[in-house]
């Protein structure tokens, strides 16, 4: 049992040395190749540096209707947004009419401004040019299902739009060439679909068929709806931050944390001994966990994102410290270090729990309300608290056993006691 112990530890301690060696480092095999953490995490403005701009429609909707509208402005702002090319991006609604964009990286601040404030532009277009309509005179556009059970997309004009369309599907179906039977639609002078004149459409209610999934479906009629915008959007808010200020500011975060956590660590080590050492081992796969999370999210890091990773973790901390208390006084009393463990673990498990239930709830509340940068500080905040609780619970009593079970002492002292 004890050569067991030890062999389990020590590949554990291996296993960690070699996460944050490909933390810091990255690591590759072959074609398969992982990246260091600091080339794969998101960074948010205050750390990449870029511009934010805040917009607020101009309209006297609400409920259902001012949702809709919302929705197709942030479909807007993200095609633009993709074709500028950007990788990190963050379009959020803040309260009911105003929308927050954030442009990690970007170097010309006013070209992208200009670029995703733009009004939409949505045409239908003969294959010789003429604009038949525009955006401004679509109603509605939405996907549903056609003859055969097929996907497709429905289309409702205005008068006018009806009007202009019935005389161009009249004369276009007539043409010889396919090509000429051919209306395009263009928003933001990109084509979006092409579909072929096959009747003339009088009634100004038309319907796009093709090789459509009711997901493609779906798509193309968001982008068509989006293209009707019938809002003015008036910037109210801009703000650039440099990159060389994210890039200092990144840097005196890490600093600040790792100064942080190696006090952590020699305080655990010093008050508790054997148990500070597992604590401290523990809070290193805790910050392992809470980044490989985070990544998988693909979530954004900021500088309040920071501080509330170090929070979580002086909360992971504290966590210990109730445990390793409980299992001195467990100690004192005259029970076995085994024992201890054990009763420590048990009796310090209600306090650990409502203390973290409390702060994921506020975590939680601040996710749903807070916008920006508050958002990224919940987010991190509910990543971390779930972290510190597995570690703090699962992974330390698991290592103490562990350490135990090798017999490296048989008195108390190296327990804190």
């Amino acid at each position: 049992m004890r050569a067991r112990n030890i062999v389990i530890f020590l590949v554990i301690i291996v296993i960690l040395g070699l996460s944050i060696f490909t933390a810091f480092n990255g690591l590759k095999i072959g074609s398969y190749k992982i990246k260091p953490i600091k080339e794969s995490v998101r960074q948010g403005l205050d750390l990449k540096g870029g511009v934010y701009v805040v917009y607020e429609a101009q309209t006297d909707k609400t409920g259902g209707e001012l949702d809709q509208l919302m929705e197709q402005v942030i479909g807007v702002f993200s095609k633009r947004v993709d074709s500028m090319g950007l990788t990190e991006p963050s379009i959020t609604r803040e309260g009911g009419k105003r929308i927050r964009v954030e442009l990690p990286g970007v170097k010309n601040a006013q070209e992208a401004i200009n670029m995703i404030g733009k009004t939409a532009q949505l045409q239908f277009v003969t294959a010789d040019g003429e604009v038949v309509i525009t955006g401004a005179n679509v109603l509605k556009a939405q996907a549903g299902f056609g003859q055969g059970n097929a996907p497709q997309v429905s289309l409702q004009f205005d008068k006018e739009g009806a009007q202009k369309f019935a005389e161009a599907t009249g004369r276009l179906v007539n043409m010889p060439n396919r090509e000429d039977r051919i209306i395009y639609i263009i928003l933001d002078e990109d084509v979006i679909s092409y579909p072929e004149v096959s009747t003339k459409i009088p009634d100004g209610q038309a319907s796009i068929t093709g090789n459509f999934t009711i997901e493609t479906a779906s798509n193309l009629a968001a982008l068509i709806r989006a293209g009707a915008l019938p809002v003015e959007l008036e910037e109210i808010q801009t703000s650039t931050i440099t990159a060389t200020l994210g890039e200092n500011a990144l840097h005196r975060s890490l600093q600040a944390a790792k100064i942080g956590i190696v006090f952590i660590f020699l305080f655990m080590i010093i008050f508790y001994r054997i148990p500070g050492v597992v604590a401290s081992i523990a809070l290193t796969i805790y910050i392992l966990i809470v980044m490989g999370i985070m990544m998988a999210l693909k979530a954004t890091f900021t500088l309040p994102g920071i501080a509330a990773l170090i929070l979580s973790a002086g909360m992971a901390v504290d966590a210990n410290v109730i445990i390793f208390e409980r299992m001195k006084e467990e100690i004192q009393l005259g029970k076995t270090v085994r024992a201890s463990i054990d009763s420590g673990f048990k009796r310090a498990f209600t306090s650990i729990i409502d203390s973290n239930i409390t702060t994921l709830i506020s975590g939680i509340i601040l996710y749903q309300l807070g916008t920006g940068p508050i958002r990224g500080f919940a987010v991190m905040l509910i990543v971390g608290i779930v972290a510190s609780m597995f570690t703090a619970i699962i992974v330390t009593k698991f290592l103490l056993k562990l350490l135990v079970g090798m017999n490296l002492t048989k008195g108390t002292k190296l327990y804190g006691v």
